[in-house]
């Protein structure tokens, strides 16, 4: 038998998450060492899947199969296509940097609590959501995918509740009880979606007799295996009502400000870079690939509430006066842009959306990220508390800077590119919503721009007149990041090499092909 390459990746975090968990309390240094050397550990494994992977060979690779629940026909099944195999990469890489970031965050004299070891905990919890994350990005049977879909809340729910955002502009007490109604919200709507969702697994089951996304996709294909019309719309609904929460969509999007804002700022960017991607990833995997006529049925809603979410989220970021809800804000109308792509149902749409995935993840996590030492620096997360930054910390202003740009998708940074094509591809169908959409990318400079202008020019405020530049631990955070974001910029095509086929394989799942041009080309 060949190695389990897929079932390591997601075993090694998970493992090191118990270990890490079990460091004595008096060695709390030893437990983030742990957690850092496990993480860099667990993305040389994600290298050797994405370096494994053969773009335009099978579409799920690297696959393993093991019988689990036999009388129910629920395996042990993973495999990576282009899409999920780009995610795991992605997430991988964004788990050190978060542990890095995250240096300090837990530590006890700044908690006000030894009892439970919160440093362990903090950093095992992470470990923990990689795991799930990742094991969902490669599980192949719907029930297995669905047991890791919910499982991730819990982990989530304690980073969120458990170690909150210490620039508060409110007292302890106050603080501690948003912090448990952000987190209790995150859980009860996400939980909500899950059941629903749970009830549509029971329901396709009962209709194909067992839970293997390759088996029920490719008897929907031959034709073996027909559904009602009326039970693929409702089955869809139940999957696509609990992605849409999990993404997050208008209008259920309201627990994502909440989340990030009260949370530590890694956490923050664990959320938005990192699990709500499965959302989104898996509206592809099991929504178009099992329910396709059903998709298309859905289309013309889906597109006009991923159109509100990109319009309504950058409105209300322009609004914002917190740091940390306009990037929440913000995130709300990249995934809107996300949804788009995937919903327009041609391959350029769909490629930008995945490209979309992996760029979003990256700038949201360098502007956060950055964002995150201003605010440890100042301790505020209140835009007004803030000024001339530039002129005393002109590193920081720096790389905020080229944060702020790749999140308004700035031509030479990678979000361009996805934005880009998600617009295109949706102008080949809709050309009325394309030019709605086409508008966030005004409110989008608006918001980011002012932003900057607020925070980082203009003069010297009192309170940052002695704030440090960024520390090497600081640097060594977010270098990587801009450097990502400016070679995929210019150069996009390793991402789109490995992801296309797979967006192919997609456009076919649901009997579409690209509109033809109204005009040819002259020859």
């Amino acid at each position: 038998m060949s190695f389990p390459l897929l079932t390591a990746t997601a075993v090694l975090p998970a493992l090191g998450a118990i270990a890490t968990a079990a460091v004595p309390a008096a060695r709390r240094t030893v437990a983030k060492w742990l957690a850092l050397l496990v993480s860099l550990a667990t993305l040389a494994l994600a290298g050797i899947v994405l370096v494994r992977f053969e773009p335009g060979g099978d579409r799920y690779q690297l696959t393993e199969s093991q019988s689990w629940i036999k009388d129910f026909g629920v395996r042990y099944e993973l495999g990576v296509d282009g899409i999920g195999v780009a995610l795991v990469a992605l997430t991988a890489l964004l788990i050190p940097f978060i542990i890095l970031a995250g240096w300090h965050d837990a530590d006890p004299h700044e908690t006000g609590s030894r009892r439970w070891r919160p440093t362990q905990g903090y950093f095992a919890l992470i470990l923990v959501v990689e795991a799930m994350v990742i094991l969902s990005f490669e599980a192949t049977d719907v029930f297995l995918f669905y047991i890791f879909f919910e499982a991730m809340l819990i982990p989530m729910y304690f980073l969120i509740g458990g170690f909150g955002d210490k620039a508060h502009e409110h007292g302890e007490g106050t603080a501690a009880t948003q912090r448990s109604y952000a987190a209790v919200k995150f859980l009860l709507y996400n939980l909500a979606g899950g059941l629903i969702m749970l009830a549509a697994v029971i329901g396709l089951y009962v209709v194909a007799g067992n839970f293997s996304l390759q088996e029920i996709a490719e008897a929907r294909a031959n034709g073996s295996l027909h559904m009602a019309q009326s039970t693929e719309r409702w089955l869809f609904l139940g999957f696509f009502f609990a992605f849409a929460v999990k993404a997050p969509l208008w209008p259920l999007h309201t627990w994502l400000p909440n989340a990030m804002g009260e949370s530590t700022t890694p956490v923050a960017v664990l959320i938005t870079t990192v699990m709500d991607k499965v959302g989104t990833f898996a509206m592809l995997r099991y929504c178009l690939q099992l329910f396709p006529e059903a998709s298309k049925w859905a289309t013309p809603v889906v597109m006009v509430l991923a159109t509100v979410s990109i319009i309504y989220g950058a409105l209300l970021a322009v609004g914002q006066r917190d740091i940390k809800r306009l990037v929440a804000y913000a995130s709300v109308s990249h995934f809107g842009f996300i949804i788009l792509g995937i919903f327009a149902m041609t391959s350029r749409g769909q490629s930008g959306a995945t490209l979309y995935m992996v760029n979003h993840g990256l700038s949201t996590a360098a502007l956060l990220l950055v964002a995150g030492f201003l605010i440890s620096r100042r301790g505020s997360r209140l835009i007004a508390d803030y000024g001339g930054v530039q002129k005393v910390a002109p590193v920081l202003a720096g790389t905020f800077l080229i944060g702020v740009l790749a999140t308004l998708s700035l031509p030479g940074l990678a979000p361009f590119v996805s934005e880009f094509l998600v617009l295109v591809g949706a102008f080949e169908r809709y050309p009325a919503i394309g030019i709605v959409a086409t508008v966030g990318i005004v409110l989008a400079a608006l918001y980011a721009l002012v932003l900057y202008q607020r925070t980082m020019t203009g003069p010297v405020k009192p309170e940052v007149a002695r704030m440090p530049d960024l520390r090497v631990r600081e640097l060594l955070v977010v270098t990587p990041l801009i450097a990502l974001l400016i070679f995929l910029g210019v150069y996009p095509k390793p991402v789109t090499d490995i992801v296309n086929p797979a967006v192919k394989q997609t456009m076919s799942d649901v009997h579409k092909t690209d509109p033809k041009p109204e005009v040819e080309a002259a020859k």
